[in-house]
């Protein structure tokens, strides 16, 4: 299914902070999460290797400019493959997107990745489900 034209509401900070990244790294990120002390940036398909850098020294340098953590989430053409992307680097081996009564991804993750895929804190997952609900409207996000 096509990605939905979703209009992603973006406070003042989240947009200082996409401006400041764009300038640091030279990739314009599509949305910003600004959770505590950490900044989660959707970055285009195919930009990731450039918002890394060589041997991640391009996101370090953000995240020292920005004085926050950060995390990078690459984009994707499907809702499937936007919720593998968001719970990378979780190995993920499937993703339905069930449509009963509302969209539910249900995403098969290895057990030995399940961790991972949650998260200190469910962090992980719950930016997966911010990003799915915000990109495509997506309102949930269960591990099988």
């Amino acid at each position: 299914r096509e990605r939905r034209l979703m209009y992603v509401e973006l406070s003042d900070e989240a947009r200082r902070y996409m401006a400041r990244f764009d300038e640091l790294t030279g990739v314009a990120p599509r949305d910003c999460l600004v959770e505590g002390d950490r900044l989660v940036f959707l970055i285009p398909a195919g930009e990731m290797a450039a918002a890394i850098g060589q041997g991640g020294a391009t996101v370090t340098e953000a995240e020292r400019r920005l004085g926050r953590s950060v995390e990078l989430v690459e984009d994707a053409d499907t809702p499937e493959a936007f919720v593998a992307s968001a719970l990378a680097p979780a190995a993920v081996a499937a993703v339905t997107i069930s449509e009963q009564d509302d969209r539910v991804a249900y995403v098969e993750v290895a057990p030995a990745d399940r961790g991972v895929a949650i998260g200190a804190d469910g962090q992980n997952i719950e930016t997966a489900r911010t990003l799915a609900k915000r990109h495509y409207d997506v309102d949930d996000v269960q591990l099988t």
